[in-house]
């Protein structure tokens, strides 16, 4: 057939065989389009904390598996019911992929999909030369001209869901103070949008590296938090505490510490992931009554939302590829993975599963 694309059986992809093991990287067999669903060829993925969190034993996973799930790349195989997609297209995808059918999907909403799939976690994802995507007519998003593929890979998970987290949930204004708590992809993310609103930032993290890529990308303030008072710092800075906090590391001591931060009144958003063994977090719950706290949470972000930001992009205005550090293979990613809550550095690593 013209234009048909000649694929093969087998491609090189990342696998985790145990929780918690090596990773090895191997040949696995190449994925065909689900139902309504398309194959990309992987560009570009991003290696981040949540991919972290999966190999740890944190999420549900059928072992042996194929992590990530920020990825931007060309189709290569597309299922008869799609509509809307072609062999070629650029395209990335929100890491929380709906159903495409349920009253959430439909109402814009399949961030929060009771039917989802996220690649790299309920399915195989995309640290592979190929990764399969379902309900393509309801997650795909294209990637503009003049996008890189990198770029558009960073907004996969950490960018989208720092720009919906601020604007959507916290409805993040000019003029008004926001601490942001981890100054890693997420975090840094979180930093530039809420500077590209016109607010004033507060960048907190251990590390005076992190720190610094903050003040770089427009954090008006910074506080070291190793063994600092975070709240009391926040407090010196603005006077009554933050308008919006942001914990964009998710433990119980970043979250407290955020919430702490706030002026009455002020609205916490919760990014970062809070893994306990019974599934509770602690917050410090008689703060949020007394001051009339929010507390909201935020998942990603459907592909309904990502025009808008993607017409930022493209302008200029945000630039999600000034976050990336390194570009990487598979081979090097298997043995960062790991590695990552110990050895964690400011920005991102990217990988392109094509280099050798």
């Amino acid at each position: 057939m013209p234009g048909a694309q000649v694929r093969s059986i087998l491609m090189r992809a990342m696998v985790m065989d145990e929780i918690a093991g090596p990773l090895d990287v191997r040949d696995v067999p190449d994925p065909a389009p689900p139902a309504g669903g398309v194959v990309v060829e992987v560009h570009a993925t991003g290696l981040c904390g949540s991919d972290w969190h999966a190999w740890a034993g944190h999420e549900k996973l059928t072992l042996p598996h194929v992590p990530g799930h920020e990825l931007a790349g060309v189709i290569s195989a597309v299922d008869p019911g799609v509509r809307n997609w072609h062999v070629g297209d650029r395209v990335t995808v929100p890491f929380v992929c709906g159903c495409g059918a349920c009253d959430w999907c439909r109402s814009g909403n399949a961030q929060v999909c009771p039917d989802q799939q996220q690649p790299g976690f309920t399915h195989a994802g995309s640290f592979a030369e190929h990764v399969a995507l379902h309900a393509a007519d309801t997650n795909l998003v294209a990637i503009p001209e003049g996008v890189s593929f990198e770029a558009a890979a960073a907004l996969g998970c950490r960018f989208a869901t720092a720009y919906r987290a601020l604007t959507a949930r916290a409805g993040v204004r000019a003029g008004e103070w926001v601490t942001v708590v981890g100054a890693g992809g997420v975090g840094l993310s979180a930093v530039m949008i809420a500077k590209a609103i016109g607010a004033q930032v507060i960048a907190v993290d251990r590390s005076p590296e992190a720190l610094q890529a903050a003040r770089d990308l427009g954090a008006d303030h910074g506080i070291l938090a190793d063994g600092r008072d975070v709240p009391a710092a926040v407090r010196e800075i603005t006077g009554e505490g933050s308008d919006i906090s942001v914990d964009a590391v998710g433990s119980e001591q970043t979250c407290a510490a955020a919430i702490l931060s706030l002026r009455r009144r002020g609205r916490h958003v919760q990014i970062g992931l809070l893994p306990t063994e019974t599934g509770l977090s602690a917050v410090p719950m008689a703060r949020a009554i007394a001051w009339e706290l929010d507390l909201l949470g935020s998942h990603g972000m459907a592909a309904t939302d990502y025009p808008g930001m993607l017409a930022l992009i493209a302008e200029g205005t945000l630039r999600p590829q000034d976050l990336i550090e390194r570009v990487v293979g598979l081979e090097e990613a298997a043995t960062l993975l790991p590695a990552m809550q110990r050895s964690a550095t400011p920005g991102m690593t990217m990988i392109n599963p094509r280099l050798a």
